[in-house]
């Protein structure tokens, strides 16, 4: 069972039109959860919560797959996994013989470049500013490598696209510069997704002109667009194959007791995704 922060109301006007990832009014459990040393309510991150031994959520919140998959593996389609791979292939579109660029290669980038590679595209170019998550990309399926802090990635993926800009460019930081840098690296019709998940305070500029006159589309991407009924056992599936590796995201599994360590690498860009087993 995979939990998931999108349990759909079949009943809003997202839903009615047949478009139930942009439901307007997911489900949480109604019944509040509480500690049980002194019954003080909790709010659970996203309907969900996170580093707890149980938690309380709507039916609709649990995807069954086939038990047979790893736990570990699983879990991680609950959230950042799928974002990513949904950021490629429902939002973005991708497919066969498309140019790609993803800016920001960690957890959800990769994804998003995993995403790509099972879409079929010809070229995956990804960009971040440190080496070792540009070889962790490679793992994934990029095709092609940039490191920021050396070279324009506006260019450089131009470059890579006989000058035209990638059909596809992802933007998994959240931060108006990257942005900007997916918005001009894009081909003239291209698409931008914006995955990556800005702060309340960040401002964006463009020359309105530029957005008029370059046609294509520029996207945000909630959860990758994901329908988990739909999505979670469709990549399980993939994964049981051999058609996409889920257990590459993780780098290693870890207790509860050990969640603050693993948030400082993370933060050190030691590890992709470290996993609580309970």
């Amino acid at each position: 069972m995979i939990l998931n922060w999108r349990a759909v109301c079949g009943q809003c006007r997202a839903c009615l039109r047949g478009r139930p990832w942009y439901c307007f009014d997911t489900h949480n459990a109604t019944q509040r959860m509480t500690l049980a040393s002194t019954g003080q309510e909790l709010s659970p991150a996203l309907g969900i919560g996170a580093f707890a031994e149980k938690t309380l959520v709507a039916a609709g919140q649990c995807t069954k797959v086939d038990p047979a998959v790893s736990p570990a593996v699983a879990g991680l389609l609950g959230c950042g996994v799928m974002a990513g791979i949904g950021a490629a292939i429902n939002t973005g579109d991708v497919g066969r013989g498309d140019t790609v660029a993803v800016i920001g290669c960690g957890g959800v980038g990769d994804a998003a470049i995993a995403g790509a590679n099972l879409a079929g595209a010809a070229k995956i170019i990804a960009v971040d500013i440190d080496d070792r998550k540009l070889a962790t990309a490679r793992s994934m399926g990029a095709t092609h490598t940039v490191n920021s802090k050396e070279t324009d990635p506006v260019e450089a993926i131009r470059e890579l696209t006989g000058g035209f800009g990638a059909d596809v460019v992802i933007e998994a930081v959240g931060r108006p510069e990257t942005y900007r840098q997916a918005f001009y690296a894009r081909d003239l019709a291209g698409t931008v997704v914006l995955v990556g998940v800005p702060t309340p305070e960040m401002k964006l500029e463009l020359p309105l002109l530029d957005v008029f006159g370059r046609g294509g589309a520029l996207k945000s991407s909630w959860y990758g667009d994901c329908l988990p009924s739909r999505d979670f056992p469709m990549l399980i599936d993939l994964h049981q194959q051999g058609r996409l590796d889920l257990g590459a995201f993780v780098t290693e599994t870890i207790g509860l007791d050990q969640v603050e360590q693993a948030f400082e690498r993370m933060h050190h860009g030691d590890v992709l995704r470290s996993v609580v087993v309970l």
